[in-house]
């Protein structure tokens, strides 16, 4: 069968032409007899802290179903529940429901969890409260490792104790990801050598770029081996800066949504954790009018940058 769209996005190409599809594999693609759409494959979302009313650190297994449901019409095949700087009993009963989350039948997949948190660096904590941020703790790191599936962590590599951190959670298998943090590209680049590989929403909640320190987005640009995270929602960085980096980090670029339970609704007060935030023409905001999460999904991501 053919899929009657106009191009395929294949490898982050754009390729014009209609697709087919035999026993459920894509055979051919480029068609000629072009229709309409763009074809692509299924959409995997690294940070997602909520959608459809649910926010992930307080939802039951009816709010994963509810939300698997509204991501899944997104184009979203698969995601992390995403879990920003929290008081720490509050990890553990999120991190026991993800856990349950992942043996649920339809939907988008739980691959596992993405702790945004609580190692970060207070100067950037963003929409994160100060309040909740911590030094690195190996014991408690490791507790929370044992508590969940937690397999993505958002980590300030330059707190004390935070090189070592790294160092422990590659060991134990979690893939880590350097966000809200003052590392200079120097840090960054120690960071990545004890295995770091990605940066968390780049250019947002860290060191600026600058010519002669371009910090943890200029260190994470030039690692080849280092996933680049963004949100391109048009408010969290210029179309320009998007593009630029997608063409400089291509095949290592990931598009995250970073969406909180407002996304798929409307206007309003919403809950980003313990953070009373308001969303108002598209955008998220804490009282001071700091950006805090998105209601950005994943298909519109792609039309943003495609």
């Amino acid at each position: 069968m053919r899929l009657g769209v106009a191009a395929a996005l294949v490898d982050g190409h754009r390729i014009a032409g209609d697709v087919a599809i035999t026993d459920g594999q894509v055979t051919a693609v480029g068609l000629q007899g072009a229709g309409s759409g763009l074809a692509a494959a299924g959409f995997v979302d690294l940070q997602v802290n909520g959608f459809a009313g649910v926010d992930f650190l307080s939802a039951d297994a009816g709010g994963y179903r509810r939300a698997g449901e509204a991501l899944a019409a997104t184009g979203v095949t698969s995601y992390l529940p995403t879990f920003i700087s929290s008081p720490v009993d509050a990890y553990w009963p999120a991190l026991a429901q993800a856990h349950a989350a992942r043996a649920m039948a339809g939907g988008p997949r739980v691959v596992g969890v993405h702790l945004e948190g609580p190692f970060l660096s207070r100067q950037w904590a963003g929409a994160h409260d100060p309040a909740n941020i911590l030094e690195p703790d190996l014991g408690l790191a490791a507790k929370l490792l044992d508590e969940g599936p937690v397999i993505l962590m958002t980590v300030a590599p330059e707190r004390p104790g935070g090189l070592d951190l790294v160092t422990t959670l590659v060991r134990a298998g979690v893939v880590v990801s350097c966000g809200h943090t003052d590392a200079d590209a120097t840090t960054a680049h120690g960071a990545f050598d004890r295995g770091a590989r990605s940066v968390t929403h780049v250019y947002n909640a860290q060191r600026r770029w600058r010519p002669r320190d371009p910090g943890v987005a200029g260190a994470g640009m030039c690692r080849t081996q280092v996933t680049v995270q963004a949100i391109v929602d048009g408010l969290h960085l210029a179309a320009e800066t998007a593009h630029q980096t997608f063409l400089a980090a291509r095949g290592r670029f990931a598009l995250v949504t970073d969406a909180m339970e407002a996304a798929g609704l409307g206007d309003g007060d919403y809950w980003l954790g313990d953070r009373a935030v308001t969303v108002s023409g598209g955008a998220v905001r804490l009282a001071d009018g700091t950006l805090a999460g998105s209601v950005l999904t994943l298909d519109a991501a792609v039309r943003n940058l495609v």
